[in-house]
C-alpha cells in the first residue's frame, strides 16, 4: 500500500486477505472473520443483508445462532479496522436495518483498483497504443499476490476466487497478445506455453498460442497444436473446435500475416538478418552445462515452495529468487531439487556454486573467484578472464547477455556476494539459498523456509526408519518429530541414529532427548551436528548480536517483543529492536507477527546453553526480564502505584497503564507460565510479585482460571519470600478471583485467612483489602446486611492509609449494599465519594465501575437522564480498557436509560451490541455470562415490547427462561416471566 496517507485503510483481497492502515498491518483474526470482511468489501451495491452475508460465508451450514453471530464478527472487524477512538457512527463498517456495508470513502480495496487499471489498459489498447497497454496490464497483474481470497471459506469466496482467477488468466493473455502485436513474439511464446498447458480446453488461448508460434517461424508446431486440440475435444467432449480457432488454423496454413500479426502498417519494424549478425556475439558454451548436484534422499512436503521456485519469470528479464531459513531446515535440498525439475527451461546451462558461508574448514569464496570459475564454465578462455572485480563483472554480463542460464548459489552470506554474479541474459534465473534474509538483494520472490509440520516430519522419519517401526510406535514417533522441531537435519540425524542402532526404539531415543541439556548432544551423527550448524551461525554475529542471542534463550515466554531483550541486555528499546531485526535477518530469530519474535525450540536450547556459560550475565538478564513483568502488571493494574507498597521500583519501560496493558495482552496465554518460570528459578519474591501484579489484568480480561493458576503457583513461594506481605496479599488476590468466578463462600473463607495473617503482621493495607473482600463476598451471596460492617471498617482503614483505589472500591461495594437494602440516599452518597476517589486514582476501570453503580441507583429511581449521562462516560472509559463483561453490562444499562428517555430504537441497538459483546466470551472463562445474558436479553425484550414488536420480545423472554440454570438467577427469571406475561396478554 505504498503512497497511502497514514490514516487511509487498505484492504487486499488479491492473495491472502490483508488490511493496512497507512503502513501498519492490521490483525484480522480467523479466516471466517476475514470471509465476512471480504463479502462486505466486494459487494458492488455497498451493503449486504444479514441473510445474504450468512449465505455467503456459511452457505448451507449456517451457525446454530443464526444471524446473531454476525455482530460479534463485525465488532471484532471494527476493532481491527477502525483507528483507536473511532465512534460507532464513524466506523468503516456501517449497519442499518438488517444490513452491513463498508464506508465508501477513505478505503482502498485492491480489487476495485484492479478494475480501474484493467479499464484503463483496455481503453489504451483500443486506441492503438500497445506499449502503454502492455505496461498498464503488467501493473494490473502486479496487484495479484497469489491465489485471490486464499484460504477463505464459504460459497461467496469460492465464486469470487474463481472469477478473479479467470480474470487474471484473461489479463495475462491480453498482455501476451500485446507483446505479440508489438513484435515481441519470443517473449509472448513462453508465457503462452504455460497458460495453454494450464487451460488445455481454452480455444481462445490456443489461438493466441498458435499466432505466437507462427510469429516465431514455428508454423508446423502451430498446426500440430490445433490438431492436438481437435483430437482432445473429439475424444473427451465429443465436439469440434469453434469457428474462431478454425480461422486461425486456416490463416496459419495460408501464412496470412495480416490476420495473425495485425496490419502491416501497425507492425513494428523488424531487424534485418544482417542487423544482429553484424554485432559481436559473446561466447556460448559448446554444449549446455549442467553443474547441479545430484538429487539424494527424499524431499517431504514443500509443495508450495517448490511451485514458487519452479514458476517461470517473464521472458524479458532475469528472475531472482532468495530462499532463507534456519540452519538445518533443508534449503540446499529444496533449491537443488527445484533446479533439477526446471533445468529443461535453460538451454544454455545450469550452474551451481556453493559459496561456503557456513562450511567448517573451508575458505569463503570471493566474488572474483566465483566469477572466474563461472566464465570458464561457459567457455571463456583463461587468457580472456580479467582480474579486477569490476572488469570481471562486466565480462560476465557481456558473456551471458545472449544466454538463458539457471544459476544456483548455495550458502550465501551477504548481498554483496550475489550482485556481481547475476547474469545478464533475459530469461535467466538465479536461485540464492542463505541463512541470511539478504535484504540488500533485489529479489523478485522471497521464500522463508519454515520447519516441517508434524505430519511431514513423521513422514520423513517413516521414510528413514521404515513405516513398520513408526507404525508400531506412533506416539513416540510424534514426540520425536516434536523434539526435532520439524528440522529436516535434526530428523535425518535422529533417523540415522535409529538406522544404525536397530535395537533402539523411538521411545528410547525420545527419553534420551527429553532433557533439554542433552537434546542437542543426541542430534549428532558422524560429522553432522545440529549444534555445530547453529554455532557457525552464531559465530557470524557481531558481539552485540551474540549477547542479544544468548539472553533470548532465557526468556520466560516463547514469544516476545523488543522490550524483553531491551530489559535483558540493558539497551534502549529502539536499539534492541534493531538488534532483533538483525537476528531475524540471520534466521536465528523468527517473527510470527509484526513486532513479535520467537526462537525455534532447538535454537532456544542452544542459546540457553551459551547464556549459562556466563552465569553473571544470565543471572542479571533473568532478574531484569522478571522485573519487567512485575512492572507491567503493576503499571496496568487499576490499583495504582499505591496499591503495591513493597517490591522493586518501576523500570520505566511503560509510558502509561495502556502501554503496559497492551504489552501484557500480547503475551496472552503465557503469563501464568512466567510465574512458574520465576518459581522454577528459585526467585520466590519475584514469583509472588508477578502473580499479585497480574491479578487485576487477569480479572479485567475475564481470564480467571489463568489468574488462579498463577496464584496457586505463587502461594507456596510466599513462605520462602523475604517480602512477608505476600502471604496475606496473595490470599486476597485469590479471594478476588473467587468472587469473579461466582464462588462467594470460598472467596469469603480465603479473605478470612488473609485477614488473620494481615493482623498477625500488622499489615493494615492487606487487612483493609481482606475486610472489603469479606463484605463483597457477603454482598454476592445476597446478604447485603452482613456486608455493611466489614466494608465500613475497610473504608475507614483505607482512608487512613490514603489508598484512593481501595477507598473507591470499598465505597462502591458499600453503596451497592445500601442500594440492595433500599437505602438509596446513603448509596448515592457513598458512590459519589467513590467516584471522586476513583478520579483521583485515575484508572478508567474503577471510574467506570463507580459511575455504573451510581447509574444503577438512578435507574431504580427513574432518573433516566442522570443515569444516561453517567453511563455514556462509563461506556467510553470501559471501551479503552477492553473489559468485555463490564462493557456489555454498561451498554445494556445505557439501553435501559435510553428506553426510559423514550428512545426505544437507540435502546434496541445498545442491547443488541451488548449481547454481541457478551457472546464473544467463552462461558468456560466467564462464569457470570449466563446471568448477564439473561439480564441483557430481558432488557432487550422490554425494548422490543416498547416498539410493538411483541413476537421478538416474547422470543427474548422465552430464551431467558430456557437457560438450564435460569432458576439460579431468580431476579432475572422473574423479570422475564413478567415480560412474557405482558406479551401474551397484549
Amino acid at each position: 500500500m505504498d503512497g497511502e496517507t497514514p490514516q487511509r485503510l487498505g484492504i487486499e483481497l488479491l492473495g491472502p486477505v490483508r488490511a493496512w492502515r497507512g503502513a501498519t498491518a492490521l490483525a484480522l483474526g480467523p479466516v471466517r472473520r476475514q470471509a465476512v470482511l471480504a463479502a462486505m468489501a466486494l459487494r458492488p451495491s455497498g451493503t449486504v443483508s444479514h441473510e445474504d452475508l450468512l449465505d455467503a460465508v456459511w452457505g448451507s451450514a449456517p451457525p446454530g445462532s443464526g444471524h446473531r453471530v454476525l455482530p460479534s464478527y463485525v465488532y471484532a472487524l471494527r476493532k481491527a479496522l477502525d483507528p483507536e477512538g473511532t465512534g460507532y457512527e464513524e466506523s468503516v463498517i456501517r449497519s442499518s436495518q438488517g444490513r452491513y456495508g463498508m464506508a465508501a470513502d477513505g478505503i482502498r480495496v485492491d480489487v476495485a483498483e484492479l478494475t480501474e487499471r484493467v479499464r484503463e489498459a483496455r481503453r489504451v489498447k483500443e486506441s492503438g497504443d500497445l506499449v502503454t497497454a502492455t505496461a498498464r496490464l503488467t501493473d494490473a497483474l502486479g496487484l495479484f499476490r497469489g491465489e485471490p481470497l486464499a484460504g477463505l471459506p464459504g460459497p461467496f469466496a469460492q465464486a469470487e476466487r474463481r472469477r478473479l482467477a479467470q480474470l487474471r488468466s484473461t489479463l495475462r493473455a491480453e498482455r501476451l497478445e500485446c507483446l505479440l502485436l508489438l513484435g515481441r513474439a519470443a517473449e509472448a511464446l513462453e508465457g503462452l506455453a504455460a497458460l495453454s498447458a494450464a487451460e488445455p480446453y481454452d480455444e481462445s488461448l490456443l489461438a493466441l498460442h498458435m499466432r505466437a508460434l507462427y510469429a516465431n517461424q514455428r508454423q508446423a508446431e502451430a498446426l500440430n497444436a490445433y490438431q492436438g486440440m481437435r483430437e482432445r475435444l473429439r475424444e473427451e467432449l465429443g465436439v469440434s473446435p469453434g469457428e474462431a480457432l478454425g480461422r486461425v488454423y486456416e490463416a496459419v496454413l495460408r501464412r496470412d500475416d495480416e490476420l495473425l500479426l495485425g496490419p502491416a502498417s501497425a507492425r513494428p519494424a523488424t531487424v534485418t538478418a544482417a542487423g544482429p549478425a553484424a554485432l559481436p556475439r559473446p561466447p556460448r558454451p559448446r554444449t549446455p552445462v549442467n553443474e547441479l548436484p545430484g538429487v539424494t534422499g527424499v524431499l517431504i512436503g514443500r509443495e508450495r515452495e517448490r511451485a514458487l521456485l519452479s514458476a517461470a519469470f517473464p521472458p524479458d528479464a532475469v528472475g531472482v529468487v532468495a530462499v532463507d531459513g534456519i540452519a538445518g531446515v533443508g534449503k540446499s535440498a529444496l533449491v537443488v531439487r527445484a533446479a533439477q525439475e526446471s533445468r529443461d527451461r535453460y538451454p544454455d546451462g545450469c550452474l551451481f556454486v556453493d559459496l561456503g558461508a557456513h562450511s567448517p574448514g573451508r575458505q569463503r569464496l570471493s566474488p572474483q573467484r566465483v566469477l572466474r570459475r563461472l566464465l570458464r564454465t561457459i567457455g571463456t578462455a583463461d587468457s580472456e578472464v580479467p582480474a579486477d572485480l569490476d572488469e570481471l563483472t562486466a565480462a560476465w554480463r557481456a558473456a551471458t547477455g545472449s544466454l538463458r542460464l539457471l544459476l544456483v548459489l548455495d550458502d550465501a552470506l551477504a548481498s554483496a556476494q550475489i550482485r556481481p554474479l547475476i547474469p545478464a541474459g533475459p530469461g535467466s534465473t538465479v536461485i540464492v539459498a542463505s541463512r541470511q534474509r539478504l535484504a540488500g538483494l533485489d529479489a523478485d520472490r522471497r521464500i522463508t523456509l519454515e520447519p516441517l509440520g508434524p505430519d511431514d516430519a513423521q513422514a520423513l522419519l517413516g521414510h528413514l526408519v521404515g513405516q513398520e517401526r513408526t507404525a508400531r510406535e506412533r506416539p513416540a514417533t510424534r514426540e520425536l518429530a516434536r523434539l526435532c522441531g520439524g528440522l529436516p537435519l535434526a530428523l535425518r540425524i535422529a533417523g540415522t541414529r535409529l538406522q544404525t542402532r536397530p535395537v533402539w526404539t523411538f521411545a528410547h531415543l525420545v527419553d534420551r532427548m527429553a532433557d533439554d541439556d542433552r537434546r542437542l548432544g543426541e542430534l549428532r551423527a558422524g560429522d553432522r551436528s545440529l549444534e555445530a550448524a547453529f554455532r557457525l551461525s552464531y559465530e557470524q554475529l557481531t558481539a552485540a548480536q551474540q549477547q542479544g542471542f544468548r539472553v533470548l534463550g532465557l526468556t520466560p515466554t516463547s514469544e516476545f517483543d523488543a522490550l524483553t531483550p531491551a530489559a535483558m541486555t540493558g539497551r534502549p528499546a529502539r536499539e534492541a529492536e534493531q538488534l532483533m531485526e538483525g537476528l531475524l535477518d540471520t534466521s536465528l530469530v523468527q517473527q510470527p507477527h509484526p513486532g513479535r519474535y520467537r526462537l525455534h525450540d532447538l535454537v532456544r536450547v542452544h542459546a540457553r546453553r551459551l547464556a549459562e556459560a556466563s552465569p553473571a550475565e544470565a543471572r542479571a538478564a533473568r532478574t531484569a526480564v522478571l522485573r519487567l513483568y512485575v512492572d507491567a502488571g503493576r503499571s496496568s493494574s487499576d490499583w495504582g502505584s499505591g496499591g503495591f507498597p513493597t517490591g522493586p521500583a518501576a523500570t520505566g519501560a511503560f509510558a502509561d497503564w495502556s502501554a503496559a496493558s497492551g504489552w501484557l495482552n500480547a503475551a496472552d496465554a503465557e503469563l501464568a507460565d512466567v510465574v512458574g518460570h520465576a518459581a522454577g528459578l528459585g526467585e520466590a519474591d519475584l514469583a509472588c510479585w508477578i502473580a499479585e501484579a497480574l491479578t487485576d489484568h487477569f480479572v479485567r480480561r475475564g481470564r480467571y482460571h489463568e489468574g488462579r493458576t498463577a496464584l496457586e503457583i505463587a502461594l507456596p513461594q510466599a513462605e520462602r519470600a523475604d517480602d512477608r506481605r505476600m502471604g496475606p496479599a496473595l490470599r486476597n488476590c485469590m479471594g478476588v478471583i473467587g468472587i469473579y468466578q461466582g464462588e462467594p463462600a470460598a472467596a469469603r473463607a480465603t479473605f478470612a485467612e488473609a485477614l488473620v495473617l494481615s493482623r498477625e503482621l500488622a499489615d493494615r493495607r492487606e487487612e483493609a483489602r481482606a475486610l472489603a473482600g469479606i463484605g463483597t463476598a457477603e454482598l454476592n451471596a445476597d446478604r447485603p446486611d452482613l456486608a455493611l460492617a466489614p466494608v465500613t471498617a475497610a473504608v475507614e482503614l483505607a482512608r487512613r492509609l490514603e489508598d484512593e483505589w481501595l477507598v473507591a472500591m470499598a465505597l462502591c461495594v458499600l453503596g451497592t449494599a445500601y442500594r440492595a437494602l433500599g437505602r438509596t440516599e446513603e448509596a448515592l452518597r457513598c458512590l459519589d465519594e467513590a467516584a471522586v476517589r476513583a478520579e483521583a486514582n485515575g484508572r478508567p476501570t474503577m471510574i467506570s465501575r463507580t459511575l455504573s453503580c451510581a447509574a444503577e441507583v438512578h435507574l431504580g429511581l427513574g432518573r433516566f437522564a442522570e443515569a444516561k449521562e453517567l453511563l455514556r462516560r462509563a461506556a467510553q472509559l470501559v471501551e479503552r480498557v477492553g473489559d468485555i463483561p463490564l462493557a456489555a453490562i454498561t451498554l445494556s444499562m445505557l439501553g435501559t436509560a435510553e428506553l426510559g428517555e423514550g428512545n426505544p430504537e437507540a435502546a434496541l441497538a445498545l442491547h443488541q451490541e451488548a449481547l454481541a459483546r457478551l457472546q464473544s466470551l467463552s462461558p468456560l472463562n466467564e462464569p457470570q455470562q449466563t446471568r448477564m445474558e439473561m439480564e441483557i436479553r430481558g432488557r432487550l425484550g422490554r425494548a422490543y415490547s416498547a416498539v410493538g414488536r411483541v413476537r421478538e420480545a416474547g422470543q427474548q423472554f422465552r430464551t431467558v427462561l430456557a437457560f438450564p440454570c435460569a432458576g439460579a438467577h431468580p431476579a432475572q427469571r422473574a423479570f422475564a416471566l413478567a415480560g412474557l406475561k405482558e406479551c401474551e396478554t397484549s
